[in-house]
């Protein structure tokens, strides 16, 4: 498997990361189509390790255990030519993000947090892995800076549409492409 190097290729995977309610699950199976890759959704994945419901999955180990359920889930996936939605949590995890960054580029998709109150209100049923206690719009300030620090580049999901959001990361995506070099 290649290591992302900042060079677009069919041997990487596209990553996507932001909060709940951020167009993930959306925009992950338009920019694999118009690719012609596959996606994967990593809660799917934890969901199937566990064989629970996401939410049930939170409730039942607590948020610092899930996260680190999460961690180490996500860090031994290798996928390429895949589109991979992350758990809006995975930042918190280390191991998890240089994993992902090393299979691609890591795309985070960024709404305003009263875009993120209005789609996700209070978070039930969402698997949300916020601390008893601990408001939406905290989550979402604490979370902010390490959305950040992992994104290769950056589209705001409630400027646009999501054809339009898929769009823009696939310029972005072809910008990046692996130019090749002709014998002469």
């Amino acid at each position: 498997m290649q290591v992302w190097n900042n060079e677009f290729s069919e041997d990487c995977s596209v990553i996507l990361i932001g909060m709940a309610g951020a167009g993930k699950s959306t925009l992950a199976p338009l920019l694999a189509e118009k690719l012609g890759w596959e996606h994967m959704d990593t809660d799917s994945v934890i969901e199937g390790y566990y064989g629970s419901p996401l939410q049930s999955i939170v409730d039942h180990l607590g948020v610092e255990e899930f996260r680190k359920s999460e961690e180490y889930i996500v860090s031994g996936i290798g996928v390429f030519r895949m589109v991979v939605s992350t758990g809006g949590s995975v930042v918190y995890g280390p191991k998890a993000m240089e994993r992902l960054k090393l299979l691609g580029p890591v795309i985070y998709l960024r709404i305003s947090s009263e875009t993120c109150l209005n789609r996700v209100g209070q978070g039930e049923d969402r698997g949300l892995a916020i601390i008893p206690g601990q408001s939406l719009d905290e989550l979402y300030k604490e979370r902010i800076p390490l959305y950040e620090q992992y994104a290769d580049f950056i589209v705001d999901t409630d400027r646009c549409s999501p054809e339009e959001c898929a769009d823009q990361v696939l310029k972005w995506l072809k910008s990046k492409e692996v130019s090749e070099v002709k014998d002469i």
